[in-house]
Order: structure tokens, then C-alpha cells, then sequence
């Protein structure tokens, strides 16, 4: 018996030295051929960038990329980014919606476990507030469908919601993290092709505007169609908007992915996902005037213009 016990004991610690190795850090190799050029692209004079905050998770920074601290408290921001552009305003993502409370109760029991929420102003609210003619809104452009980028969907009714086939596949797909997206009946969806070449090592691309001011490139992994957005001001600056690649700037920094446990719940295609890392950190390294805007980075959004945003 005693043999046994000490067996199963040893079996124990094993697999907690395991899992405790998977949230120490690794750094992915990156590639250093270059990339070429930067992408031309001609933005219009008016075109603006805002941010618009709408609440945020707390958690640690260990849960977010490998070699994080597990007691290092990390605010998981939770902002919509409002692009105004002649052709038609886009939104990308909402953050949390009015009902949140109820969209939060259904994401898996350990991520609800290891963190926390606050709310904040929904979008819609917000641009009711700050006076904003909603019919220039030509559509909500999704980085992804998980539950905390659409929980404000029902709130802007009506407005265009854009996805690429495999992100509507996933949702209608019947996958669990896709069920709030699902929930919510009569939206206004549509869908764009990968009708462009390559963008910055990324092997397909949607040039949403055809002025280069947004490119959407795919980036699957945290689900099959996850994007990165790629946007161009008028001033030259350049912003990359990752969506869940990563959740906080060292993912890219490092670059690092999330901890073992992490990729477990949420990624659909870990390894997809590292790939497309190490994409975006190849781009980082050849051009860091190039913003990088993790999803939940809150050092990232509190850097944005906040709306209403009229030049930057």
C-alpha cells in the first residue's frame, strides 16, 4: 500500500512540475529575411481612429503568454475601435454589450474561475452619447466571434456585421465558444473574400476600403478565422489590431504564446496560432513604427485617440 501511495504521489508531482513548466517562458524562433516593402497606402484626408473602451477582466499575467508573472494582476481590456472613413464607418469588434452579465455566464467555468469583470459603457451607448449619426456605420468588423468581441451586437441592430466564411463556419458550426454569437437572431451579416495577395508575410488578404487604409489579413488559430486588421491614417501612422493573437504585447515582444492551460480553452488550433505569432512578430521586428493593439491589452487601447476622435 505504502508502495502504491508513493507511486500515485510521484505520478502527482510529476504532473504538477509539467503543468508549472508550461507557463514558464519560451520564446518562438522568428525569421529575420525581409519582409520587403511596407504596403503602400493611400488613406483619405478625413479618415479617423477612435477607441472606445467598454470594461475589462482582471487576471495575471502568467495566464496571458508564457514567462509571465502568475501574481502579476493584468487588466484584460475589453475595446472597440470606431474607423471613420468616407466610404462608411467601421467598428471593429464591440466589447461588452448591454447584457453582458448573461453573455459572461456562459464562457467555460475555469476562465470564469481565474478572473473577474467590470463593466463598462457599451458602444452603443457611447456613441449615443458622444452625438453619432449611426447611419454612417457601414458595419461591425469582427477580429473574431468569441463572446466578449460581440456581446454588444444586439445593441447596434441593423448595422452590417462583417466576417470571412471560416469565422461564420465556426459560429453557425455549433461550437460552444461561438454560442453567443449564435444566440442572437437577426443579424445583419455579411461576408468578405480573401480577394488579395499577400500582406506582410500573411499569404492572403481583404483590402476592405481598396485604398490600403484597411487590410484585414487571416490569422487562424484562436479560432479557424480569426484576423488581424491592418489600419493607415493620413498622418502615416500605422496600427495593427490583433484581435486574440495574442493577449498582451509580449506575446509579440518576446514573442511568446499563451501557457498550456490557456491555448487548452480557448485556442481551436494551437499551432496555427504559434504560426501566426511568429508572423506577426517577424512583422514587428521589420517595421515597430507599426502599432501592435492586442485585444485585451490595456496599455495598448489606453494609448488610443478616445472617441470622438476628429484627427490623429
Amino acid at each position: 500500500m505504502k508502495r502504491l501511495a508513493w507511486g500515485a504521489l510521484l505520478v502527482l508531482l510529476a504532473a504538477i512540475a509539467a503543468l508549472l513548466w508550461t507557463f514558464t517562458p519560451q520564446r518562438l524562433p522568428v525569421s529575420a529575411e525581409s519582409l520587403g516593402a511596407l504596403p503602400k497606402a493611400e488613406p483619405p484626408e478625413e479618415m479617423t481612429l477612435s477607441g472606445l473602451p467598454t470594461g475589462a477582466m482582471q487576471s495575471k499575467a502568467g495566464f496571458a503568454y508564457r514567462g509571465g508573472s502568475l501574481s502579476e494582476p493584468r487588466d484584460f481590456t475589453m475595446t472597440a475601435v470606431l474607423i471613420h472613413h468616407p466610404r462608411g464607418d467601421l467598428l471593429i469588434d464591440t466589447g461588452f454589450g448591454r447584457n453582458v452579465d448573461a453573455h459572461f455566464r456562459t464562457i467555460p467555468w475555469l476562465l470564469r474561475a481565474f478572473g473577474s469583470y467590470t463593466r463598462g459603457s457599451p458602444v452603443a451607448d457611447q456613441l449615443t452619447s458622444g452625438g453619432y449619426d449611426r447611419s454612417r456605420l457601414g458595419g461591425i468588423l469582427l477580429t473574431h466571434a468569441h463572446w466578449d468581441h460581440v456581446s454588444g451586437l444586439p445593441d447596434l441592430a441593423g448595422v452590417p456585421v462583417w466576417m470571412n466564411a471560416e469565422e461564420r463556419q465556426f459560429v453557425s458550426g455549433g461550437d460552444r465558444m461561438g454560442a453567443v454569437m449564435r444566440s442572437f437572431g437577426g443579424l445583419a451579416i455579411r461576408e468578405y473574400p480573401w480577394d488579395g495577395g499577400a500582406y506582410l508575410g500573411f499569404p492572403r488578404s481583404h483590402d476592405f476600403w481598396g485604398d490600403g487604409s484597411v487590410v484585414v489579413v487571416p490569422a487562424e488559430g484562436h479560432t479557424p478565422g480569426s484576423v488581424i486588421v491592418f489600419v493607415a491614417l493620413p498622418s502615416g501612422a500605422r496600427y495593427a489590431f490583433l484581435g486574440d493573437l495574442v493577449w498582451q504585447r509580449e506575446g509579440i515582444d518576446m514573442p511568446a504564446e499563451r501557457p498550456w492551460l490557456a491555448r487548452t480553452i480557448v485556442d481551436a488550433d494551437a499551432a496555427s496560432a504559434r504560426e501566426n505569432i511568429v508572423r506577426m512578430a517577424r512583422v514587428h521586428a521589420q517595421f515597430p513604427e507599426i502599432v501592435i493593439v492586442p485585444a485585451h491589452d490595456a496599455r495598448a487601447s489606453a494609448e488610443l485617440p478616445r472617441f470622438p476622435a476628429t484627427r490623429n
